[in-house]
């Protein structure tokens, strides 16, 4: 988990933060566009959107701001947006999954190898790393949810896969088609959780050294600062001292 929520709490301290609250709105605001375009535009009825809706809230995204992104979806403006996944691996062998919407593949194809290239990585072939990755569903709850016990117990009645907490809160997975209704179950005994979204979970993480750490953050944070660039993973763990430096 170390890599996990030690790398959040960096990147939330890093920055010009209205610069990167406006890019994370933009992105967010994009999703709730695609998934209503592709699905029914009520939440209620249409599972990805009810679930980008819910990230961009947690997010505090403005309600006209999801409104309008959502309405956009049913106007004839509407950008269509293909969905990509990018594969390689960063300084210190570190695997790298990058999902993009994007209007134009070969300009992010370019821009995403050119990345890799310039920070020490390399981009592979679409399937590359993915093995070493499960697609799950993620529901994160802050720790005033409950014990780990407490909040144990709610997530195998709620037909969830595994939990694991520490003192940044509370990570519960579940398979990927199962997120909805896991979600929906989870608030109605442990109510309203901070996140739910689908993830690449890594199956084993490889710690990193300081330089090399230093190195692969410039990576990731050029990676995400990219407007066609959605999600970022990668299978690393900082260790206490080593996030303490960063």
């Amino acid at each position: 988990m170390a890599g996990h929520s030690k790398w959040a709490n960096i990147q939330h301290r890093k920055g010009k933060q209205d610069a990167i609250r406006s890019k994370l709105f933009s992105k967010l605001a994009k999703e709730i566009t695609v998934a209503a375009k592709m699905g029914d535009p009520d939440p209620d009825k249409n599972p990805r959107l009810r679930l980008a809706v819910k990230e961009a809230k947690s997010n505090s995204v403005p309600k006209d701001v999801i409104d309008r992104a959502i309405k956009k979806a049913s106007g004839g403006d509407a950008e269509t947006y293909d969905e990509i996944r990018y594969e390689g691996y960063g300084p210190g062998g570190i695997a790298i999954i990058v999902e993009a919407m994007t209007d134009n593949r070969n300009r992010t194809a370019s821009n995403v190898r050119s990345y890799f290239t310039k920070h020490g990585g390399n981009l592979g072939e679409t399937g590359s790393v993915a093995f070493m990755f499960d697609r799950v569903g993620e529901i994160v709850y802050k720790p005033e949810a409950g014990d780990a016990d407490t909040v144990m117990m709610a997530a195998i009645e709620a037909g969830a896969d595994d939990v694991e907490s520490d003192e940044e809160g509370h990570y519960i997975y579940c398979a990927d088609t199962a997120l909805n209704d896991v979600s929906a179950a989870l608030e109605a005994s442990l109510g309203e959780s901070e996140t739910a979204k689908l993830i690449w979970k890594p199956q084993n993480r490889s710690p990193v050294d300081l330089d090399t750490a230093q190195k692969l953050m410039k990576l990731l944070e050029t990676l995400e600062d990219d407007d066609d660039v959605q999600n970022v993973t990668g299978n690393f763990d900082l260790s206490d001292e080593v996030a303490a430096a960063l």
